[in-house]
C-alpha cells in the first residue's frame, strides 16, 4: 500500500491546460524497500521529487515557446517533469531523466492523464556515469543546484551529455550555488547570459531568480 498521498491540479503552461499528479504536499514519506535510501536520498528530501515547484514552472514556459524541431532534448533532475511533458506533447523528441526511484512511476501516470504516447526516461544521478544518455542539443533543468556540491556534478554531468553545438538552459531560484556552477561551465567552455524572472502564484511564495542559458564555445 503507497504510504503517500497525492492530488490532481491543472497547470497552464503556454495557454494549454496539464493534468498532473503530484504530491499532495511535502510531509509525505514512503521508502518501505529502502530504494531511496541506497540512493541517499533522506527522508526530509524524498518528496521534494514530486510537488510542482515555481522554477518548474518557469523552465516549461521558457521552453514551450522553443524551435526544437530535430534537436534531442535532456532534462535533468525532471522530478514531476512537467517541462518533458509539455516539449513531448510539441512533438520534441525529449528524454527525462531523474534519480529518484519514484519519478518514473509518476510520469507514466502523467503521460496517461494527459492522453499521450510513453515518453523516454533514463535514470539520472550526476555522479554516476549512464552511457545510455548519450549526447544532447538541448539539456534544460530547474532547481537543480540547491546543494553546494551540484555545481561541480551538475556541470560534468552537462558536459559529458552535450553535442557540440549544445545549448542548455537552467532555472535557478536564487540559490548560491550558483555562481560556482557558472564559473565550472565557463570552465568547461560554455558562454552564458541570464534572464531574471519573479513567479507569483496565486495562495502560494513568489519566485525569483534567474534563467541561465548557457552555449558551447566552438
Amino acid at each position: 500500500m503507497k504510504n503517500y498521498q497525492t492530488k490532481e491540479e491543472t497547470i497552464s503552461v503556454n495557454r494549454k491546460d496539464y493534468l498532473i499528479q503530484m504530491l499532495i504536499d511535502r510531509q509525505q514519506y514512503d521508502d518501505v524497500e529502502q530504494k531511496a535510501q541506497k540512493l541517499g536520498i533522506s527522508s526530509a528530501t524524498w518528496p521534494l521529487f514530486g510537488v510542482v515547484w515555481p522554477s518548474s514552472r518557469i523552465l516549461a514556459a521558457t521552453v514551450s515557446v522553443l524551435e526544437l524541431e530535430g534537436k534531442r532534448v535532456l532534462e535533468i533532475g525532471c522530478g514531476i517533469a512537467l517541462s518533458s511533458i509539455v516539449l513531448h506533447k510539441m512533438g520534441v523528441d525529449i528524454t527525462a531523466s531523474d534519480y529518484h526511484p519514484l519519478a518514473k512511476q509518476f510520469l507514466d501516470e502523467n503521460i496517461l492523464r494527459n492522453n499521450l504516447l510513453p515518453i523516454k526516461f533514463q535514470t539520472g544521478n550526476w555522479e554516476v556515469d549512464n552511457p545510455l544518455l548519450g549526447k544532447f542539443d538541448l539539456i534544460i533543468g530547474s532547481d537543480v543546484l540547491y546543494e553546494p556540491a551540484h555545481a561541480e556534478a551538475v556541470s560534468k554531468f552537462i558536459d559529458t551529455h552535450s553535442s557540440l553545438d549544445v545549448q542548455v538552459i537552467i532555472v535557478d531560484p536564487e540559490r548560491g550555488n550558483r555562481s560556482s556552477f557558472t564559473k565550472k561551465m565557463i570552465a568547461l567552455g560554455y558562454v552564458h547570459h541570464f534572464d531574471r524572472f519573479d513567479e507569483q502564484q496565486p495562495g502560494e511564495a513568489g519566485c525569483s531568480g534567474r534563467i541561465l542559458y548557457f552555449q558551447r564555445m566552438k
